[in-house]
């Protein structure tokens, strides 16, 4: 095998493959990239057995093959090099693989390409497309609310939803939940539903915001699904399970509403959940048009910040998870095209576990929009919305003991 390639473009698609390369496998061939070369060009690929990817490099291929190379010290080479042309090659009954760059040259081990999982097929007739942006844009307001717990997969994963004309996204990891509606044009003939990891889409997300491309295909298979996005392939195992009965946890009406500020309500909570240490609630009290935020940890210190709302009723104080909280408020005032209307069967839910730690930086800062806080009592969940009734967050509260 040999093949040319400019440096940034190789850098590049090792950053995309990297993301399916393995870190804890036993299986030394899971911390490898396959590379391989045809007439078509060249193509990486990785897997976790979870996540796979693959991805072309334009180049020039002077002699197909394949081989398998370390994913880290290829990709920490290839940073290192000086811009420029970057030759791989391997030369006939030879186990090293040389690269050229300049006046430098590497020698790496190699392992075989027969070595390495191979892609499963898929049905390409049961493909569609669908609008790339809004697509994305449903995952990175809804995946942070799956769950990281693997003993419960099913809520490590997504409820996806698809017709010709939205999409719905679902996630919870039991004490929180997420619901977004999104207009889309997809190409589907008949509804798909699928639940897949959360950590998968959020994956196809950082991919996907880098491809020129208006739209996404899907290719659902049995146990897998396969996205492809401009030409890169991201193929992920499906969640077999029955996805929690969210609709029957949405509470039908609440007692008390209030309107907030988004970036004045972030900052508060942000500043004073820096108290809230070692699983320590954040407190907001709500009394005659002020919104009291507070938080104390008993080897840290506590906090206190008062600013003006609407508000009149009885005086209502109710604590949560900071960083929960502060996830809902932000991704509830973000402002996104596509929105689908009004979410059918109420508003809210109760969701549980660890939200998802990848985020995309998709979502938008802090912006002077309005959300709405709505609440039944101390003990029930509160549901967090931005201007439309498209996307809903209800979280859990935490039993306040003073």
């Amino acid at each position: 095998m040999k093949v040319r390639a400019e440096r940034g473009r190789l850098v590049d698609a090792l950053a995309i493959a990297g993301r399916a390369v393995s870190t804890r496998s036993s299986l030394q061939v899971l911390s490898g990239v396959l590379l391989q070369a045809d007439e078509k060009g060249l193509e990486l690929s990785a897997t976790d057995m979870e996540i796979s990817i693959r991805t072309p490099i334009d180049c020039t291929v002077d002699e197909p093959g394949s081989v398998v190379l370390n994913a880290r010290v290829l990709t920490d080479i290839a940073k290192s090099l000086a811009e420029g042309e970057v030759v791989i090659e391997q030369r006939a009954g030879e186990s090293q693989v040389e690269i050229h760059a300049g006046g430098s040259l590497f020698s790496l081990h190699s392992q075989p390409a027969g070595d390495f999982p191979g892609f499963p097929v898929f049905p390409v007739e049961n493909g569609f497309t669908v609008e790339k942006e809004a697509f994305l844009d449903t995952i990175d307001m809804v995946a942070r609310s799956a769950s990281r717990d693997e003993t419960r997969p099913v809520l490590t994963g997504v409820l996806i939803h698809v017709t010709k004309s939205t999409v719905q996204m679902v996630a919870t990891d039991s004490y929180r939940l997420s619901m977004k509606e999104t207009a889309v044009k997809a190409s589907v003939a008949d509804r798909v539903e699928a639940i897949i990891p959360a950590r998968s889409l959020l994956e196809l997300s950082r991919i996907g915001r880098a491809a020129a491309v208006d739209t996404l295909t899907v290719i659902p298979g049995e146990n897998q699904v396969l996205f492809d996005i401009g030409g890169v392939w991201l193929i992920s195992r499906l969640i077999d399970g029955q996805f929690p009965n969210y609709r029957q946890l949405l509470p039908e009406s609440f007692d008390h509403e209030v309107e907030v500020d988004q970036k004045e309500f972030l900052d508060v909570v942000h500043r004073v959940g820096l108290m809230a240490q070692r699983n320590a609630p954040i407190r907001l009290r709500f009394a005659e048009n002020t919104l009291t935020v507070s938080a104390e940890s008993q080897d840290v210190g506590r906090a206190r910040e008062s600013f003006p709302i609407r508000y009149a009723g009885e005086e209502l104080e109710i604590g949560f998870n900071p960083e929960f909280l502060e996830d809902g408020a932000r991704v509830a005032g973000t402002r996104r095209p596509g929105a689908a209307g009004k979410v059918g069967g109420g508003s809210g839910g109760a969701a549980a576990g660890e939200g998802d730690d990848g985020q995309t930086g998709a979502v938008s800062p802090p912006q002077s929009v309005p959300i709405h806080l709505k609440f039944i009592s101390p003990l029930r969940p509160g549901l967090l919305q931005g201007e439309s009734e498209d996307f809903l967050y209800i979280i859990m509260p935490i039993r306040l003991t003073d």
